[in-house]
């Protein structure tokens, strides 16, 4: 067997920071007619390198298999979508961008961030690997291009668009196994003063809050700005700023450009010290990390017994990848979580990978009125709590899994 060796530095990968057991693909929905036909289950077992401290996990399946067909459709939740208009206005102001400028989204999914720079005039392209994801991109007139990103994408466009002014790459680096091939392409399409921002799940967050439901077979690597700043530097690319966000239970928006462009702000400083602070180079740090998963996974355990024993119906909301981590890892199926809703059609009628819960649509929730709904996807617990207030009418409950569990 093959030594395992770090993505990015190739150094030996052999400290585990956590092992959730064989879990199916996060994304791979079962329709009715397979309902009855075996899956595929992988070892998900995050590592840690202890050379650089790129958190990461085995790619069994190749990124054209998980993303050909893409079942997330950015558009769908309105929280993201508004944030998106937000980061459009905002980088148009403060990067002058116009007519004359070139926006690249990388993993541009359905268009609904493009389409708010098209609307103010600005140029656009879309490169997404998924065809579905494209279709829905193109019919609101935002150009995109199907192929995975890379160096030989970069010269592609380079080619016949010229250097971009602005690279967007909202959570994708996550999803890149060829992690300083996509690197290098973002160095070569990105223009002499040309600016990329590049958003990723904060692995200071998902520690310090044991968000391990964050980690799937889809998700390559896991960030810490002290990381992605080696990565970046490796490329001749200097983190210049740093926005830290709320989405995904926690994120950081990377500021990046060219070596020696422009000078580094304060709040990358004060980041990388919090990292330190907290350990985020020392193996210590990630090794305790399992013990704070077992806990959490004691603590949904202990809910969904006792709602069991009491005859409570328990539903879940959200068909989120993060969810098939969590109902996976902790064994629930549907005699404990009767069924999932969710706004996607496209998941509706189907079954969760590896625990088989039906999908259904938002509105089965007000028919068959549960006694506590679940919500999987936490990080938008805020707008799925409004929604579904509704539930209170027949005295039913909102219910998260992430740290432990919370009933409110």
């Amino acid at each position: 067997m093959n030594a395992r060796l770090c993505r990015f530095c190739k150094a030996p990968l052999t400290e585990s920071m956590c092992d959730l057991g064989m879990q199916p693909p996060s994304n791979a929905f079962i329709s009715s007619e397979h309902i009855n036909s075996a899956e595929r289950f992988y070892p998900l077992q995050a590592f840690v390198c202890g050379r650089c401290y790129l958190v990461q996990v085995d790619e069994f399946e190749s990124p054209a298999d998980i993303f050909s067909d893409y079942a997330y459709f950015s558009s769908f939740s309105t929280t993201w979508v508004q944030q998106a208009l937000e980061y459009a206005i905002g980088a148009i102001e403060r990067l002058s961008l116009n007519e004359s400028s070139l926006v690249v989204e990388l993993a541009s999914n359905d268009g609904y961030l493009l389409q708010h720079f098209r609307e103010r005039g600005v140029q656009v392209l879309g490169i997404d690997p998924a065809a579905n994801c494209a279709l829905e991109a193109r019919s609101r007139g935002i150009e995109t291009l199907v192929d995975f990103f890379g160096t030989r994408v970069a010269a592609q466009v380079v080619s016949d668009r010229g250097r971009a002014d602005l690279i967007v790459a909202n959570n994708v680096l996550a999803h890149v196994p060829d992690l300083n091939d996509f690197v290098a392409g973002i160095s070569a399409l990105l223009a002499a003063r040309g600016v990329a921002t590049i958003e990723v799940p904060h692995l200071l967050k998902l520690i310090e809050k044991t968000e391990y439901d964050t980690i799937y077979h889809e998700h390559f690597s896991y960030f810490s700005l002290t990381t992605a700043q080696t990565v970046f530097a490796a490329h001749g690319l200097d983190v210049v700023d740093v926005d830290e966000l709320h989405t995904h239970g926690g994120s950081i928006r990377m500021w990046v450009r060219h070596t020696g462009v422009a000078d580094v702000a304060a709040r990358v400083g004060d980041v990388l010290a919090r990292e330190s602070r907290a350990g985020l180079d020392h193996l210590e740090t990630y090794q305790h990390f399992s013990r704070a998963v077992i806990d959490s996974k004691i603590s949904f355990w202990e809910f969904l017994i006792d709602a069991k024993r009491s005859g409570k119906v328990v539903a879940a909301y959200g068909a989120a990848a993060k969810g098939n981590t969590l109902l996976n890892y902790c064994g629930a199926r549907e005699d404990f979580v009767a069924y999932v809703v969710d706004r996607n059609p496209y998941k509706q009628g189907r079954f969760l990978p590896g625990s088989h819960i039906p999908v259904k649509p938002v509105e089965f929730v007000a028919e068959s009125r549960p006694d506590y709904l679940l919500i999987l996807p936490w990080n938008l617990v805020e707008e799925i709590s409004a929604e579904m207030a509704g539930i209170r009418d027949w005295g039913g409950r909102f219910v998260t899994a992430i740290p432990s569990t919370k009933v409110f």
